[in-house]
């Protein structure tokens, strides 16, 4: 089968289309022929090996695993002999940490899949999962989300923040979605209440504050997320733009405001991919309630350029892979 290897860190040039062994499922397991796959900041920062973290856990001087992609969509081809709730020829859609989606085939865990909704397509199937469970778990679990309340969502028009938006909505939410001025349309068309352009607003000044604060892209700091919050209010950063930014303005800073005081400020934590969330996703996709909002589509062999694209950080939403 054909699928994009890396064989060392570095750019995305060290990306690679070839010819590679088709898996096989373990007893676990489907095997699924991919139709789409979708590409997340995940995937650059293990193609980096940045931070160094990453060679800690996914190989010291080379990446162990070669094939990148975490959400996929795709029709079963196999199942292996303990599963139960798919059989071939189902068309499914999930993701998990580095599951090897930019191939022609993947193998997935049964407990990492969902069957895909016949309304949606398989393009918007892929774009979904990393994202959507990173906005699920972060405003449900760390944001703790009540019906009513007021919510920024800092970096809405981006792969998780497009979907925080419409998920904070689906909760019952007042939600004010912080993007550039090109992206104010789009984010409005996807339900957020209010828009602010971030190129002629600051939303850490302006007086207005909130109930909750979800950050997808971590570019501010602590101080700034404690003066825009109401009394109990939380804020989650889901993403950074340093390490350096995490884990100062984050993770210290911000727990010392927690610990001082009644906000709360914390980093969201790693995303835990689960049937119970796919399922909460995949209902809130059949009644419309979630769109997927899809920037650019790349054939498998210019997954260079979509990573190249993705990394600029000006994606209107997901890149999407068409295997």
């Amino acid at each position: 089968m054909k699928a994009i290897v890396y064989e060392k860190y570095g750019p995305p040039d060290v990306l690679q289309l070839k010819e590679v062994e088709k898996p096989t499922p373990k007893d676990d397991e489907v095997l699924i022929k991919v139709h789409a796959a979708s590409a997340n900041p995940l995937d650059w920062h293990l193609m980096r090996g940045k931070p160094f973290l990453v060679h800690l856990t996914e190989g010291l001087l080379k990446p162990k695993k070669k094939i990148l992609g975490a959400d996929v969509a795709g029709q079963v081809e196999e199942v292996g002999r303990n599963v139960k709730q798919f059989q071939p020829g189902d068309e499914v859609f999930g993701g998990s940490f580095n599951l090897g989606a930019f191939a022609e085939y993947v193998c997935v865990p049964e407990d990492g899949a969902v069957l895909k909704p016949g309304s949606v397509t398989f393009e918007e199937a892929a774009a979904v999962p990393v994202a959507a469970l990173t906005a699920v778990q972060g405003l449900r679990d760390k944001g703790q989300i009540q019906s009513g309340q007021k919510v920024l969502i800092n970096g809405a028009s981006g792969g998780v923040g497009t979907f925080a938006v419409q998920i904070a909505k689906s909760f019952g939410a007042e939600v004010t979605g912080v993007c550039s001025t090109r992206n104010l349309d789009m984010v409005r068309s996807i339900g957020a209440d209010h828009v602010i352009d971030y190129t002629q607003e600051d939303f850490t000044k302006n007086g207005q504050t909130y109930d909750l604060i979800y950050c997808a892209v971590g570019n501010r700091s602590a101080a700034d997320y404690k003066r825009a919050l109401n009394p109990n209010g939380i804020c989650v950063v889901a993403g950074f733009t340093t390490m350096s930014h995490m884990l100062f303005q984050v993770l210290f800073l911000g727990g010392w405001v927690s610990m001082t005081g009644s906000k709360k400020i914390g980093a969201m934590g790693t995303v835990t991919p689960n049937k119970e969330d796919l399922v909460v996703i995949k209902e809130l996709l059949e009644t419309g309630k979630v769109v997927p909002v899809i920037d650019r589509r790349y054939p498998l062999s210019e997954t260079t350029e979509a990573i190249r694209y993705l990394e600029e950080g000006h994606a209107q939403g997901k890149v999407v892979i068409a295997v």
